[in-house]
């Protein structure tokens, strides 16, 4: 019998960005089969209020979801024996739809799209919410930001798309869509926070969204949702400031020439390749994962795109060599081997994020 990995998907409200959330959404689990990429039948374990990003706790018994609303929200739930989730706790986001979680040691820190602001919520050394916060029900710390970009419909003020941390564990960087920066704070012993500037400016108009290091944290890979590309800083972690190295183009030049938008989205690495997953607006698709060889010195080879069956590949995770896509428009996860094609797909309404169970 073939071993299995399971998976949590979190989703959109089925009717899509924006609509109503509430409405029989939630979080679901699929198995994966580690051996041939094969995806068993999805079950709805909760439902939750637009439950878009989800992150677990190391300890394997907490899942955390947003609530990407107005106003935001973040609720804890403890994962039981069997596989379920009970909730626990929620408490306020500290913004207005919150997009991405980062555990860390003992804090979740939670990125709001739509007002920019970073939230801070202490945990419990198993995992819960401190109680502090939940008598409250608000975060410990929140951080809002100040700035606009050159696009006036979608940089007109700040907007926090991704929580990272830093290969020194010293800072916390939050990408910025709005201001095109990567905001940086200072991380005390415990985990809390201090604004310390902005680690990098990108070029007018990119629109950074989610990013990754590089094993040896040497190089910081920077999606541009806006224009449609990866940028590779050089990481200089003695000031925690990235610089400028190269920027790749999202697709191919001949497949770019075709008139059709891009808007990259998650970006991961694995081993020596990037991967990206890229949606093209409108109806002239089709959508793709682009992969990128990783040169020695970090800089990045010219894309090649791997079609998908469906539009917008909102999140993407390898696991067990096996890259797994939620395609939120095409109401379906899907499976592709090493070489791009895909080998699995079952139906799933509006899936946004894939995070690995953690065994206990």
């Amino acid at each position: 019998m073939s071993a299995t990995t399971p998976l949590w998907i979190g989703t959109f409200p089925h009717a899509g960005i924006g609509t109503q959330a509430g409405l029989g959404e939630g979080v679901w689990r699929v198995d994966l089969d580690a051996t041939t990429g094969g995806l068993g039948a999805p079950r709805l374990v909760v439902e939750t209020p637009a439950p878009t990003f989800v992150a677990t706790h190391p300890g394997g018994r907490w899942l955390y979801a947003v609530g990407e609303s107005d106003p935001g929200s973040v609720t804890a739930f403890e994962i039981d024996a069997d596989g379920g989730l009970t909730p626990r706790a929620t408490v306020a986001s500290g913004g207005v739809a919150p997009c991405h979680l980062l555990v860390v040691d003992d804090e979740l820190y939670v990125a709001n799209y739509v007002d920019g602001v970073l939230g801070v919520v202490p945990l419990t050394p198993d995992g819960g919410f401190a109680p502090d916060v939940v008598a409250s029900g608000r975060p410990a710390q929140t951080f809002d930001h100040a700035g606009t970009g050159p696009d006036p419909d979608r940089q007109e003020g700040p907007h926090a798309h991704f929580v990272a941390l830093t290969p020194d564990r010293r800072h916390v960087l939050v990408a910025d869509l709005g201001t095109d920066e990567l905001r940086r704070y200072a991380r005390a012993a415990d985990g809390r926070l201090t604004p310390d500037g902005v680690a990098a400016a990108l070029p007018p108009g990119t629109g950074p969204r989610h990013v990754a290091f590089s094993a040896d944290g040497g190089r910081l890979h920077v999606v541009g949702e806006l224009d449609a590309s990866v940028h590779v800083l050089d990481w200089h972690a003695g000031s925690a400031t990235g610089t400028g190295l190269q920027r790749v183009p999202a697709v191919p030049e001949a497949e770019a020439a075709d008139g059709v938008r891009r808007s990259p989205s998650h970006v991961l690495l694995d081993g020596d390749r990037l991967l990206l997953g890229v949606r093209a607006l409108g109806l002239r698709g089709p959508d793709a994962v682009s992969t990128f060889d990783v040169r020695p010195g970090g800089t990045l080879g010219a894309p090649v795109t791997h079609p998908l069956s469906g539009p917008t590949p909102r999140h993407l995770a390898v696991v067990h060599g096996w890259t797994v896509v939620a395609l939120q428009d095409a109401h379906a996860l899907v499976v592709h081997d090493a070489h791009g094609a895909q080998v699995a797909r079952v139906d799933l309404p509006s899936p946004a994020c894939v995070v690995p169970v953690v065994v206990r």
